[in-house]
C-alpha cells in the first residue's frame, strides 16, 4: 500500500472543508430567498402601494 503524502492530505481536507462549507452558505443562501419572498408576498397582499399607483419621479 502506497502511503498519501502530506501535501496531497492537506489539500483534500482543505477541498472538502471547503466544500461542506459552500454547501451550508447555499442552505443560507436558499433560507433568505424564501424569507424574501414570503416577505414580499406578504406586502403584495394589497398594503403596499403598487409600481402603478406610485408617483413617478
Amino acid at each position: 500500500m502506497t502511503a498519501i503524502s502530506k501535501e496531497y492530505l492537506l489539500l483534500f481536507n482543505t477541498v472538502t472543508d471547503t466544500e461542506r462549507a459552500l454547501s451550508q452558505l447555499r442552505e443560507t443562501l436558499l433560507q433568505a430567498q424564501r424569507q424574501a419572498e414570503e416577505l414580499f408576498l406578504e406586502q403584495s397582499d394589497g398594503s403596499a402601494p403598487s409600481e402603478e399607483s406610485r408617483p413617478s419621479s
